[in-house]
């Protein structure tokens, strides 16, 4: 077995000429991120469970704008989109897709995890890759192994396509690069189907010959009949991309597929707040069934839209107990152990951004970005989320600063990456952000640690 130097040098020697991320740095780490047998089994159940999740939230939407659901829901997660936008969203040309990569933020705690987020347009699928190839050397227990993330996303455009990258998401680029790259590299099978056959005719890991991927920019794309398309870029973002009226047009007539697909909708973090809805309860139990519904409430934190409506006043907001928003602004530091986020279509819609944890604010500044939400709900809703506090983990990490392994104390937010394979849900990477213990919002920084995720024994 390697010694910890060792590994780092494996690592380092690794590492793409070309980067992964632009213009990114993270802490180097000789240990993938452990975890036990039960939780791979419980995260490879998450992955169909949100599967089921998506398409109920898909279903429902549509169900509202035909009025067989209430109308505020259509209302609510249209507000302020495009009309055009909305109108290509309701197309039956894509009526039944739903993203074919599903990767959820987890944050681990002392009673288990719970989901920040639903990533629609997620990084880290090159570097997850990398990570699992370059880790499974000297790990052959790394969460899907050394060639899970490219056998996934080769599933997403088995034909071949492109991978279209707007300015906006350009730090994403180095990552698709290598996998369109190792992709191109794979070897023919003899017997595979020709290109533009379907897909199941072409065994897992293998290349038909004439099939390509390629890395694109968004802004100057020109799309090709029958070759598909990965979207790497956000529905806020089309109005800087000039040709984008000509992919519609080859979605709509049925020409190219595009995943994720062009539906603003599904991309809301509001979800979370409808599905704790009481008006919806048996909605969600219907179609999740009780058992997806009761895990599901396990592990999505509670979340409120913040609806300026006012309430009767025999009424409260639930779990809040106030009757005006307003009165949320009087919490004191101890009840503002609460998130405010954007709900998506915004530049602040992703990452950290557009994030805030009532607690770190002054109580003048809470108040304000409470009154801001407010006022924007027609055009920018946001919505509040019980905030839940990461479990602390020892892992080391290289410091270049000394020059030797030190271990951070640190929480972590754990990405677990999901694809839809012909209906299969299939647990492909993990990838593990470690952060300093003095960080409550999880996410990449330069003093993280980035690590694949394996299976061990484990005492706590």
């Amino acid at each position: 077995m390697l010694v910890q130097d060792d590994k780092l040098g494996a690592i380092r020697a690794a590492f793409p000429k070309e980067g992964l991320f632009a213009e990114k740095d993270w802490l180097l780490s000789p240990d993938a991120f452990p975890i036990e047998k039960d939780f791979e089994r419980e995260l490879e159940q998450l992955g169909h469970r949100l599967f089921v999740f998506q398409r109920a939230c898909n279903q429902l939407y549509q169900l509202s704008v035909k009025g067989k659901q209430p109308a505020w829901i259509a209302r609510y997660l249209d507000a302020g989109k495009p009309a055009e936008l909305i109108e290509f969203s309701r197309g039956k040309e894509i009526r039944d897709d739903l993203p074919r990569v599903i990767r959820p933020d987890l944050v681990l705690t002392e009673e288990g995890y719970t989901i920040a987020e639903i990533d629609s347009v997620p990084g880290g699928i090159g570097l997850t890759g990398w990570l699992n190839q370059t880790y499974s050397a000297f790990n052959k227990e790394i969460v899907g192994g050394a060639d899970g993330m490219l056998d996934g996303f080769q599933s997403v455009l088995p034909n071949g396509g492109d991978i279209v990258i707007a300015e906006e998401s350009a730090t994403y680029r180095p990552e698709m690069e290598w996998i369109a790259a190792r992709l191109n590299n794979r070897q023919p099978v003899a017997g595979v189907a020709d290109p533009g056959s379907k897909a199941k005719s072409t065994p897992a890991g293998a290349t038909a010959p004439g099939y390509s991927w390629r890395v694109v920019s968004a802004e100057n794309y020109e799309p090709q009949d029958g070759r598909d398309v990965y979207r790497f870029f956000e529905l806020f973002d089309l109005p800087n991309i000039p040709s984008i009226d000509k992919t519609l047009r080859a979605v709509a007539e049925e020409k190219i597929k595009i995943t994720p697909p062009i539906k603003p909708y599904l991309e809301e973090k509001m979800w979370f707040a409808l599905f704790w809805m009481q008006p919806l309860r048996e909605f969600w139990r219907r179609e999740l069934g009780e058992k997806y519904f009761l895990k599901l409430q396990e592990v999505i934190p509670y979340s409120w839209l913040l609806d300026p409506t006012p309430l009767p006043q025999h009424a409260v907001i639930p779990r809040l107990e106030i009757q005006d928003w307003r009165e949320a602004g009087k919490f004191s530091q101890k009840d503002r152990d609460l998130l405010l986020k954007v709900s998506g279509f915004s530049p602040l819609g992703w990452g950290s951004h557009g994030v805030s944890l009532g607690s770190d604010l002054p109580h003048t500044e809470w108040q304000r970005r409470i009154d801001d939400a407010l006022t924007t709900f027609d055009s920018s809703p946001m919505i509040l989320q019980k905030f839940h506090k990461g479990r602390l983990f020892d892992h080391q990490y290289w410091d270049s600063n000394s020059g030797e392994l030190k271990v951070m104390k640190g929480r972590v937010r754990l990405c677990p990456y999901f694809f839809v394979e012909q209906d299969k849900v299939k647990l492909r990477g993990a990838l593990a952000t470690i952060v300093p213990a003095d960080k409550k919002l999880l996410h990449g920084m330069s003093d993280a640690i980035l690590v694949p995720t394996k299976v061990a024994d484990l005492e706590r």
